[in-house]
């Protein structure tokens, strides 16, 4: 790839915008010819409709998601009677449950490599497939060892394409919008565990044989709105100008750009951004893993904080929540099949709320006082679920399993409104454009790794320390997550994403969280 400047042979001469259309005085250079060229924004919505064509482009990328939240909340439920069907042994439980994360990450630097070779809309519709194949043999498994094969397809197609929605909305949208729009992943997520959580209620009082294929089976009817979401999104602006492509760049920002006037003020940030990406002496994807693993200062502190917070979202056990609900609730004296089930139901409605309510803070209040809710918040009520689960546990009749169910909502509650989908919004606009892609990689593999070492371990832990004590320990991670967002979490909120990389080169925004919009821009034009 040649470097890629504002004042490349590609770009058009100058152009003039007025309300209802769009003119163009352009150099003898072919591209009034170019089929992609100007020829073509007659056919770019106007203004009035780009929002809503941001919101949709948003939403159907972000459809991949809910059939990883459908998994996630159906696998919960389901579980009860493969144990019962299969006769699998709480080890095998523990692996089945947790494998998907570990799984999923090898899914997720594959798919930071592909991203960049056949685009960020293609890397998606590639991890949804892996993962609808993976979805048909679980359902029709007859043995722990298909019903692996099919999770670790699963694991893999969710790494593959989940790696990518987060970093898809954000190099789509427009500056105002970006924290909303890039929570939609986490938004269907937590639709996704609902309608698991749902389809176990519904479905659980079928045979044993039958109930849990179903269950699992129903995930695969999204393929079909997937399918038709790849002829309605288009490519990365971004991902257009790494291949040279411009033109087409500008087309998807006027499509995506409610500001006309700063179309081209914003495709000559990016050609700017891409112009290092592109240079000869740092091509290739080695090198690029190399200046990674071998970071400069500022990149040091964006690593930091992308993965960190990726860590802490998963090491706060918000997961094993998920999971393993059920048994969460049955310790706490919930009993019958149907009342835990039914409790699950609750957990999943107020994980969707809450998200939805972030949805619209998040642009609005920022990120790091959302974080800041977030975090103690949850510390709180993870202390508060040790306590229903010991203290309470022997104490007055129906008072822990109340308490359990009102903590486990409340931990999931401040979860949904910060920390869940905060850490996609930031993992996926701090990173230049050169390392995006593999970066996100990175921050999706350490919270696949994290969420596997909770899942993985949480039954086996809470036999040696108790259910109660495990929640004790979330509870003592929550609280680092309060201190590690106070030291090392910037506020990025109404700033593109070339002013945020800006903005990490200056140590004062990685003190305080702030930095000053002037200091910003002076910084990109240094």
């Amino acid at each position: 790839m040649g470097s890629v400047g504002a004042g490349d042979n590609g770009s058009a001469g100058s152009v003039r915008i007025t309300n209802r259309t769009v003119e163009s005085e352009v150099n003898d250079d072919g591209f009034d010819d170019d089929p992609t060229g100007y020829q073509q924004l007659s056919e770019i919505p106007r203004k009035s409709n780009r929002r809503f064509y941001v919101f949709a482009c948003a939403v159907l990328a972000s459809l991949n998601t809910v059939l990883l939240g459908y998994d996630i909340g159906v696998m919960s439920g389901a579980i009860i009677f493969i144990q019962e069907d299969l006769k699998i042994t709480e080890v095998q439980t523990e692996v089945l449950v947790g494998c998907l994360s570990v799984v999923s990450l090898f899914g997720s630097l594959v798919g930071g490599r592909t991203s960049d070779i056949i685009g960020r809309k293609w890397t998606m519709a590639s991890g949804a497939m892996v993962f609808q194949v993976g979805v048909a043999v679980m359902t029709f498994a007859d043995s722990f060892q298909v019903l692996m094969i099919g999770r670790l397809l699963t694991g893999v197609g969710i790494g593959i394409g989940g790696v990518i929605i987060s970093v898809y909305i954000a190099e789509i949208s427009p500056s105002i919008s970006r924290g909303s729009l890039t929570s939609f992943p986490e938004i269907f997520v937590n639709i996704g565990i609902l309608l698991g959580y749902v389809s176990n209620y519904a479905f659980s009082g079928l045979s044993v044989h039958i109930n849990w294929r179903v269950m699992l089976g129903i995930g695969i009817l999204p393929s079909a709105l997937i399918g038709f979401s790849l002829f309605v999104i288009p490519e990365s602006p971004r991902w257009l100008v790494m291949q040279n492509r411009v033109d087409e760049a500008r087309l998807v920002l006027f499509k995506t750009n409610g500001d006309e006037s700063k179309v081209e003020e914003r495709l000559a940030e990016i050609q700017l951004a891409a112009g290092a990406s592109n240079n000869p002496q740092k091509q290739g994807e080695k090198a690029v893993w190399r200046e990674l693993l071998s970071p400069s200062p500022s990149l040091r502190w964006m690593l930091i904080t992308g993965v960190g917070l990726q860590c802490f979202q998963q090491l706060t056990g918000t997961d094993a929540l998920v999971y393993y609900s059920p048994e969460i609730f049955k310790d706490a004296g919930i009993k019958g099949n149907s009342n835990l089930l039914a409790a699950t139901v609750a957990v999943g409605v107020t994980k969707t709320i809450f998200v939805l309510v972030a949805t619209f803070l998040i642009d609005k209040l920022g990120r790091k006082p959302l974080l800041y809710i977030s975090t103690i918040g949850m510390t709180v009520c993870l202390f508060s679920v040790g306590v229903s689960l010991s203290v309470l546990k022997e104490g007055v009749a129906g008072a822990a399993p109340a308490l359990a169910v009102l903590s486990v909502c409340g931990t999931l509650a401040f979860f949904s409104i910060g920390i869940a989908p905060i850490c996609w919004v930031l993992t996926s606009e701090i990173f230049p454009l050169r390392y995006r892609a593999q970066a996100v990689a990175l921050g999706v593999a350490a919270n696949r790794v994290c969420s596997g070492l909770v899942g993985m371990s949480f039954l086996s832990v809470s036999h040696t320390i108790t259910v109660a004590g495990m929640f004790f320990v979330f509870a003592a991670m929550s609280a680092l997550s309060v201190a590690f967002v106070h030291l090392v979490v910037p506020e990025t909120k109404g700033k593109s994403l070339e002013q945020i990389e800006s903005l990490f080169q200056d140590q004062r925004s990685w003190k305080g969280g702030y930095v000053k919009i002037e200091d910003v821009e002076d910084n990109m034009h240094e």
